[in-house]
């Protein structure tokens, strides 16, 4: 790519995005930010915000290019360059001090801290400032960071599986498989690949025992970042998740199950259990018997430990937690397949 000719700004964001999305995840609750040092319609250097708390994607680029900055130069970020002091110095300083006159962003910064005070520092030091560019799309790529901004919770898209006759298992409650291997490749690469996190309840381990991955996305050439793996969630009050469950069996460390935090003596022993399986048990209260929705994405989103927190999320299933979700009302995107 870096030998390829840039045309247009929009095919450089774009540029930006793809880079930006290799950091899903791995960003926590921040912001997926990919930027491209372009010099005579062609890219001289890339890079993108790797991890929570790592360099941002400019910072990164500029401490990484160790060649002459011309002043035909243009920088491409898809989100405002930050102004303050965070876990990283700001990006602003960074682009100015390396001498950058013209950059290009794609969307300002819904976070306060921000909000247009990048752009305004940049232009106070006389660097010539593009854009917003290609916004709708920066938006909606980065549509989990802007709602926790902006909402204070995580994105929420909610997906179904459905007969033609309404039916998401047989009528004694065992597992009805409805989607095709096409409907599935899609959701795997399209739902469950663009999500930080994949959230079920309990009764759908029980039931059906999926894997919750994305191994269906791996097989095209469609899928953007080799090998990803949203968060695997679980609700479980009482820690009744079976050893034998294939998110445990094929856990990669990135289990997540959310239980009580007034567990029994048998329950303790199964969190012990779940440990030694590599499994992250997080607790929240129960109230009238069920887990309040707004009290998950608290505990979704914020950052704790070496679990930096999540900006959207994909629920699949069950019945019951598709209907605490729409009780809530924090759904922003509903898709429902349709087998035979």
């Amino acid at each position: 790519m870096n030998s390829s000719s840039i045309s247009d700004h929009e095919t450089s964001m774009q540029r930006c995005m793809e880079l930006a999305s290799r950091g899903r995840k791995n960003v926590g609750n921040g912001a997926m930010v990919g930027a491209v040092l372009v010099r005579e319609n062609k890219i001289i250097a890339q890079d993108w915000h790797r991890e929570f708390g790592s360099a941002h994607a400019e910072s990164g680029l500029l401490n990484s290019f160790t060649g002459r900055i011309e002043p035909e130069d243009i920088l491409y970020v898809n989100l405002e360059p930050c102004c303050h002091q965070g876990k990283t110095p700001p990006c602003t300083y960074a682009v100015i001090s390396r001498g950058i006159k013209r950059v290009c962003f794609g969307m300002l910064d819904p976070d306060e801290r921000v909000a247009g005070k990048g752009i305004e520092t940049l232009r106070s030091a006389g660097i010539e400032v593009i854009g917003p560019i290609a916004r709708a799309s920066c938006e909606y790529f980065n549509r989990g960071y802007v709602s926790l901004r902006r909402t204070g919770r995580p994105w929420i898209t909610i997906k179904e599986a459905r007969t033609r006759s309404g039916m998401i298992s047989h009528d004694d409650g065992s597992t009805l498989k409805i989607t095709d291997e096409e409907q599935d490749v899609w959701s795997h690469t399209f739902l469950r690949s663009c999500h930080d996190g994949i959230l079920v309840g309990v009764e759908t381990i029980v039931r059906d025992n999926p894997f919750l991955n994305t191994r269906f996305a791996q097989r095209n050439d469609l899928t953007k970042v080799k090998n990803y793996q949203p968060w695997r969630i679980i609700l479980d009050p009482s820690l009744r998740i079976p050893t034998s469950a294939n998110v445990l069996m094929h856990s990669r460390g990135d289990t997540i199950v959310v239980t009580s935090d007034a567990l029994s003596e048998g329950g303790r022993v199964a969190e012990d259990a779940l440990h030694d399986w590599g499994v992250r048990v997080m607790q929240i209260p129960l109230r009238e018997g069920s887990f309040a929705i707004p009290d998950i994405l608290r505990l979704l989103s914020t950052p704790r430990d070496d679990f930096h927190g999540l900006s959207s999320l994909l629920v699949e299933g069950g019945e019951r937690t598709w209907k605490g979700f729409r009780s809530s009302g924090f759904i922003d995107e509903m898709v429902s397949l349709i087998g035979a």
